[in-house]
């Protein structure tokens, strides 16, 4: 199999460390405006945007990370395309526990470690649906959109995603941080890359249906004491409006209206954007300090409180 058969649904799940699951569990749903619901045994809260099993997982522990990236994958095939691929390189297929994969809704899936961050990915093809649809709450989010990674080596990780998991490029910031998409996922960016001196999160996304949901929760942030961090604005590069705030840990969550979308055949070019404020928002706004500055990546073989 060859690595343009590696195709993706979509960016499924986002699984987060948290300190507090019942403060986080009490944020994401009053402040976000996701379904929530606790696992059998209460060690996972799942977040729901949509109508699948989750979108967010939140797990316990000593200090705020990412504990993995979950994929969906276009298909069976695609699924054993990355497996196969990943077999080629000499990347161990880590298996999941079984009552674990029940729990998370999951068919088939395996896991990696992604070798130039250290951290998790999850690939499968099929997740069960949630028991009842979601509804949309005061806020309508659309979907999960993306995740955004810090990486000691961040063109070492470009290249390993765009050569080994047929991720593309859509616009580069300067050599500060690169948006890809998961091909044939039409969406500007389902992840990014910045640089740094270790691999950390830098913030996850949720795309809304309605600027009045940006401006709605500007005002629900403000009344209720979140720290409101960037925007709200307007990325030029993806021609996303933005709004910023940091969760309990001090994770940083945004909330974006509209996105550009590519052919799956004959895209446009990658562009190179300079490194100036009006790079990141045309509206002229910089970021806080505690913009992206809380969330390490949980390592497979450590403990969250270890990850760097």
């Amino acid at each position: 199999m060859a690595v343009s058969d590696i195709r993706y649904k979509r960016l499924g799940y986002i699984a987060l460390t948290v300190t507090d699951l019942d403060r986080s569990a009490e944020f994401y749903r009053e402040m976000v405006g996701v379904a929530v619901e606790r696992s059998a045994d209460g060690e996972m809260v799942f977040l729901r945007c949509s109508d699948r099993h989750h979108d967010l997982v939140l797990t316990r522990g000593a200090a705020p990370a990412l504990k993995r990236i979950g994929w969906e994958m276009e298909s069976r095939a695609a699924l054993d395309a990355v497996r196969a691929h990943m077999q080629e390189l000499g990347i161990a297929i880590l298996p999941i526990d079984p009552v674990e994969q029940t729990t998370l809704g999951l068919g088939e899936a395996f896991r990696i470690s992604e070798p130039t961050t250290g951290a998790t990915f999850e690939f499968y093809a099929e997740m069960t649906d949630a028991p009842t649809p979601y509804g949309p709450t005061h806020t309508h989010i659309a979907r999960l959109g993306h995740v955004v990674l810090g990486s000691p080596v961040k063109s070492e990780t470009e290249a390993f995603l765009m050569d080994h998991l047929n991720f593309r490029i859509s616009d580069r910031i300067g050599p500060v941080v690169t948006f890809m998409r998961c091909f044939p996922n039409p969406y500007h960016h389902s992840f990014g890359v910045g640089g740094g001196e270790s691999s950390t999160l830098g913030h996850i996304n949720f795309m809304v249906t309605d600027i009045d949901d940006i401006g709605r929760a500007n005002i629900r942030m403000r009344n209720n004491a979140v720290p409101i961090v960037y925007g709200p604005g307007r990325h030029p590069t993806s021609n996303s409006v933005f709004f910023y705030f940091l969760d309990p840990d001090g994770i940083t969550v945004e909330y974006s209206f509209g996105m550009e979308e590519f052919p799956e055949e004959a895209p446009r070019d990658p562009r190179l954007f300079p490194v100036v404020p009006e790079s990141f928002d045309s509206w002229g706004g910089s970021p806080e300090g505690t913009f992206s500055k809380i969330g390490g990546v949980e390592r497979l073989d450590a403990p969250a409180d270890l990850a760097s």
